[in-house]
């Protein structure tokens, strides 16, 4: 077990799609696996976003990022105040 998410992840595809039906060819198996990522990256609550599903979690981020007096501060603030002059 390298990766607990991937282990994780693997395992759930296993449990609820690949060990449940018969594939009758390789389109078939395609479409059953697109359905089920779709349901399981838009659908499906998630434990690490709270409970949220992915969209209503994006919502909730937009809805907070748009309080913000100003957004753009956070992508200019700097980590350091900047040298001083003659200083490299």
């Amino acid at each position: 077990m390298q990766n607990g998410f991937c282990e994780s992840f693997n395992g759930r595809m296993r449990d609820e799609l690949l060990n449940e039906p018969l594939f009758l060819g390789l389109d078939h198996a395609r479409n059953r696996i697109a359905e089920w990522a779709d349901d399981y990256n838009r659908q499906r609550p998630h434990s690490a976003l709270g409970y949220l599903t992915p969209a209503a979690y994006a919502a909730n981020l937009t809805a907070t990022c748009d309080r913000l007096r100003n957004p753009d501060q956070l992508r200019r603030s700097h980590v350091a105040p900047p040298a001083p002059r003659g200083v490299k």
